[in-house]
């Protein structure tokens, strides 16, 4: 049996596509980072290491729509990009899990 197919990914710009992209690594990196879940010091340190390139390619990415003319964040339709890629779950490991 076949998973279900995710919908599809709205109509992106290039540069918006980077930025969801770029987005998503960062949440990820500080996901890894978060020491309330982080399992070593090491997986953490390099996760800090790869953010500074994180952050530089989210701010290239939001540099480039802004010289492109691109002023606005149409924000509904990232959000469903962002749907679609998980990023709720991604999300959610930067997060404090709740407590017990």
């Amino acid at each position: 049996m076949l998973p279900p197919e995710l919908p599809p990914l709205p109509a992106l710009t290039r540069a918006e596509g980077e930025l969801i992209d770029a987005y998503l690594s960062v949440v990820d990196l500080v996901g890894r980072i978060n020491p309330a879940r982080a399992d070593t010091t090491y997986g953490g340190l390099r996760a800090a290491q790869a953010l500074v390139s994180g952050a530089t390619r989210l701010r290239d990415a939001l540099a480039l729509m802004h010289q492109r003319g691109e002023s606005e964040v149409h924000a509904e339709t990232l959000a469903r990009a962002l749907r679609v890629l998980d990023g709720e779950r991604r999300a959610k490991r930067v997060t404090v899990p709740p407590g017990q």
